[in-house]
């Protein structure tokens, strides 16, 4: 586990901030044609969430400090619960209520899908965020794609991130409910090959390689890379022979979206939001609105310093000659219980 004091919460509202810089930069003729353009994209990639079911049997399950993954949490003070099955928005039937001008905590679930023509794809990168301005903390579980567990809505136990291939953003959002036993609010989707575009738009990205590796016959050496995006996106993927497997390949992504989105922050980097826009218009879908994303980027930005990174502990399994990363009960608690933790609103964890 690591805490930074870092710049990575810009992960969850990147889309906000494109969007508001362009309202700092002036009343000009073309500021407020990328403003309106920006404002277009997200009516474009706005998708509620569908009529999906509370984590748990119970709609009421309560995310509280105790309880673990699987079963609803005890009468804990502040425990963030879902809310029942009618309540005010009939888009997000049986989901919590968040006030985000209220700067209300919330969490967001960030999907990057290996998706091509005439497949459905499945989730490659599965990242649960939690956010609490009170506690100017943000906390992300980057959740392994060979994870076994429930698929919630299928009946069936497998892979996590086969979730979407089976049942899109709903069924991915009820499975990683029900494996971290807390309540997903928001979530972005995002196509990877979205990502090599957006990339080679912003010129490409640099890192840092531990150690020198081949795969679809490309060789990356150690040490520091300049990578287009075509290379920076394989490089990602690798994790055959990483020994640190799967765990190793999220490292390597992180390590790509902080390059990509330090690039993004620039102010040079106005002048290619048009084609960025392009990209996300045809790569994302979330359900946060443009108001949504205004509220985060006004009143949640400022208030967040600290950025922690929690690894999801476990360890593969061949299960009829299939590979599994297996999470123990035990470690689902914990990450739960901590998710909970940074959750709760009564200032007393």
């Amino acid at each position: 586990m690591s805490v930074k004091r870092n710049p990575l919460v810009k992960r969850v509202v990147l889309i906000a901030s494109a969007a508001v810089l362009l309202l700092v930069l002036g009343a000009g003729g073309y500021a407020w044609y990328l403003y309106h353009d920006a404002t277009d994209t997200i009516s474009d990639i706005y998708q509620p969430i569908g009529t999906v079911p509370a984590a748990g049997d119970d709609k009421q399950a309560a995310v509280g400090s105790a309880g673990g993954a699987g079963e609803a949490g005890g009468e804990a003070t502040g425990a963030v619960q879902l809310a029942a099955s009618g309540d005010e928005d009939p888009a997000d039937t049986a989901r919590r209520i968040v006030d985000l001008n209220a700067k209300d905590p919330f969490t967001v679930l960030l999907l990057g899908v290996d998706q091509r023509s005439g497949d459905v794809g499945r989730s490659d990168t599965i990242m649960v965020v939690g956010v609490n301005p009170a506690k100017h903390s943000v906390l992300l579980y980057n959740i392994p794609r060979d994870t076994r567990t429930e698929i919630v809505g299928k009946g069936t136990t497998d892979k996590i991130n086969h979730a979407y291939a089976f049942g899109g953003v709903d069924m991915s959002i009820r499975t990683v409910e029900r494996f971290m036993n807390v309540p997903i609010d928001y979530y972005v989707k995002v196509n990877m090959e979205g990502f090599e575009r957006i990339i080679d738009i912003l010129g490409g990205v640099s890192v840092d390689n531990p150690f020198g590796f081949t795969i679809d016959g490309v060789t990356y050496p150690q040490g520091r890379l300049d990578l287009d995006g075509e290379n920076a996106l394989l490089y990602s993927r690798m994790r055959y022979d990483d020994p640190k497997g799967d765990i190793g390949r999220i490292e390597r992504q992180q390590s790509v979206l902080g390059e990509l989105i330090g690039k993004a922050k620039r102010l040079k980097t106005v002048a290619k939001l048009p084609d960025i826009l392009d990209q996300i218009r045809a790569n994302a879908k979330t359900n946060l609105t443009m108001d949504d994303m205004k509220a985060l980027f006004n009143n949640y930005r400022k208030e967040i310093d600290i950025v922690s990174k929690d690894q999801v502990n476990g360890g593969g399994q061949r299960i009829g000659g299939i590979y599994y990363y297996m999470v123990s009960e035990q470690e689902r608690a914990r990450m739960h219980d901590k998710l909970a933790a940074l959750l709760a609103t009564d200032g007393g964890v």
